[in-house]
């Protein structure tokens, strides 16, 4: 198979441990995209984080897309166009900060550029804030603040307490809202069928690649979809052991040692 598109996630796995992409890996998916091959970002991570990166990777300059939100939005990288978006149905973020104050967790949303907290500010929306370098802004009225359409909410908390929360919450917001983990610390809220597959299936109409031709390279829980859908799925070595199960192929070395690299120098 000869495969015509490159779609990545972030932290993990286009990123080492220190939040950077190494010079080898700048090199392949610079090489890779100066070949004509489009390359895509998919990620949990808001407009601004994804775009760091993003720019990093000089997507500007190839006309490259990324996935921000989980695939809530698809962005055009070069022009800034959007040319997908579906949000939160308006009520939700409401009844979400009611669910996070009654379970002890925190909650997260983002407006322009900054992250708005409905409750105190917690040591993981501060990861998120420095991942992302953007401030957080505690909302105390957070139901009545956010009244605006929203991509995503994320309840924060520790891992124990949201592995307890996410089945509660998914079976109670089944109709409205997809409600998973991207980390053990982090419990996403999306719009009903928007993950990485649902909004990376309609980019490919748009580019007239075919799904077989599509190689999406992840390590956490909300990469499964994408992994799954994609004509080659890869895990990276340091992978969830949920992602490394659906995976056609795991990489010998992990995102620390140029996973990603590896990757496009064997199937590309």
């Amino acid at each position: 198979m000869k495969y015509k598109f490159l779609v990545l996630d972030i932290d993990g796995t286009v990123t080492n441990s220190k939040k950077e992409v190494t010079p080898k890996t700048l090199e392949a998916v610079v090489g890779l995209q100066k070949r004509g091959i489009p390359v895509a970002i998919a990620s949990g991570r808001p407009v601004q984080g994804v775009s760091k990166v993003a720019s990093v990777l000089r997507f500007q300059d190839f006309g490259s897309y990324v996935l921000p939100f989980n695939g809530a939005r698809i962005l055009n990288f070069r022009t800034k166009e959007c040319i997908y978006s579906k949000t939160l149905p308006l009520h939700l973020p409401g009844r979400l900060v009611k669910d996070a104050r009654e379970n002890g967790v925190g909650i997260i949303t983002y407006e322009g550029d900054k992250i708005i907290a409905g409750t105190q500010p917690d040591k993981y929306m501060q990861i998120e804030a420095d991942i992302n370098n953007i401030p957080v802004v505690w909302e105390k009225k957070f139901e009545t603040y956010v009244n605006f359409p929203v991509n995503k909410c994320l309840l924060t908390g520790d891992p124990v307490d949201l592995e307890a929360l996410e089945p509660v919450l998914a079976q109670k917001y089944c109709h409205e809202a997809q409600v998973f983990r991207s980390e053990p610390y982090f419990l996403e809220v999306t719009p009903k069928n928007v993950d990485k597959a649902y909004c990376l299936k309609h980019l490919l109409e748009i580019l007239g690649i075919k799904r077989e031709e599509t190689v999406c390279c992840g390590d956490g829980f909300n990469d499964v979809t994408m992994i799954q859908f994609a004509g080659l799925g890869v895990a990276m070595a340091n992978a969830q052991e949920q992602v490394k199960d659906v995976a056609d192929y795991i990489t010998e070395k992990d995102n620390d040692h140029d996973g990603i690299a590896e990757v496009i120098e064997k199937f590309f």
